[in-house]
């Protein structure tokens, strides 16, 4: 009996101690969560917009430099582009300032490319050493989100149902090159595609929605299958999954892959699906999409609508 009452006493204890380490972390997660709030609102800086990934940063002479990992088109650099990505190599500063001391700098320059020498984008020159401009509210920015467009709204319409294609008068080579070769894209797209990271005449299609959706305010996150991820927003989920293509394979969706895309759709628990696909459609997609309207065929004669109907020019 005696055991049993130093047992009892031990776990009451046990159960004051746990209690307590609960508390301090969620004060802790708390405090931190308060302080990453409030340097985004110092900063103007808008967390979950996606943002040109940052290669190298240094800080030489009078000059920060922040270089960026985007690939960039051949001769002129589009204005756009250029000016995106001057003001976020100032912002870039602005979060590395307690990091590397920028007390003697006077420029910041932003540099871009990929696969050779960086090329110079642009300059911002400091009224005074080390003091940085205040955040551009009108700048160009990788958010599309607050403009209150859903991209993926137009894919689920029943205009896409009444216009399958007849397979007849489709030319469809054996070997498929890739997608960004047969695109039209407006520049605006084209510019968001390079800041993520993307180069449009080597991206697949799976690449390019991702990053579409990224900019339209959709949060995109992984699962456990590597071909598929879920883009969620205003509490809507669709699930997405990416078909590849690789040299040798059939020009077509196989039906293997489609029974998969519609058993893995209904497993995840999503509001709607997608397939995605370097790939063409099969007539037979047009009556799975008439049976489940949930699900879409984002194919590759399909994408050429999926980009005009983003209307960003």
């Amino acid at each position: 009996m005696q055991d049993l009452g130093f047992l009892g006493v031990f776990l009451i204890i046990l159960a004051l101690v746990l209690g307590a380490v609960a508390m301090l972390a969620k004060r802790r997660g708390n405090s931190l969560r308060a302080k990453v709030e409030a340097a985004q609102v110092a900063t103007g800086i808008d967390a979950d917009r996606p943002r040109p990934r940052v290669s190298e940063f240094h800080v030489r002479g009078e000059e920060a430099q922040v270089i960026f990992d985007v690939p960039l088109p051949e001769g002129e650099i589009d204005e756009v582009l250029g000016e995106l990505l001057t003001n976020e190599a100032v912002e870039v500063v602005r979060e590395k300032r307690h990091e590397l001391p920028i007390d003697g700098v006077t420029t910041v320059v932003a540099f871009a490319g990929r696969g050779g020498e960086p090329r110079r984008i642009g300059s911002v020159s400091l009224e005074e050493p080390g003091v940085l401009p205040p955040p551009m509210v009108a700048a160009p920015s990788l958010h599309l989100g607050h403009i209150g467009f859903d991209p993926l709204e137009k894919q689920f319409s029943d205009e896409l149902l009444h216009n399958a294609p007849s397979l007849a008068s489709d030319q469809r080579a054996d070997t498929l090159g890739p997608i960004g070769n047969e695109l039209r894209l407006p520049k605006a797209v084209a510019v968001g595609l390079r800041a993520q990271g993307i180069d449009p005449a080597t991206m697949t299609s799976a690449e390019m929605v991702h990053s579409l959706l990224l900019l339209f305010g959709y949060a995109v996150t992984s699962t456990d299958n590597p071909l598929a991820r879920k883009a969620t927003k205003s509490g809507s989920t669709t699930y997405l999954r990416e078909d590849p293509y690789q040299p040798g394979d059939h020009p077509e969706v196989d039906e293997v892959t489609m029974r998969q895309f519609v058993m893995e759709f209904v497993s995840s628990g999503a509001d709607r699906g997608l397939l995605i696909s370097d790939k063409f459609s099969p007539f037979g997609v047009y009556e799975r999409e008439k049976r489940e309207p949930r699900i879409r065929f984002v194919t590759r004669e399909r994408l050429q609508k999926f980009v005009d109907a983003l209307s960003l020019e």
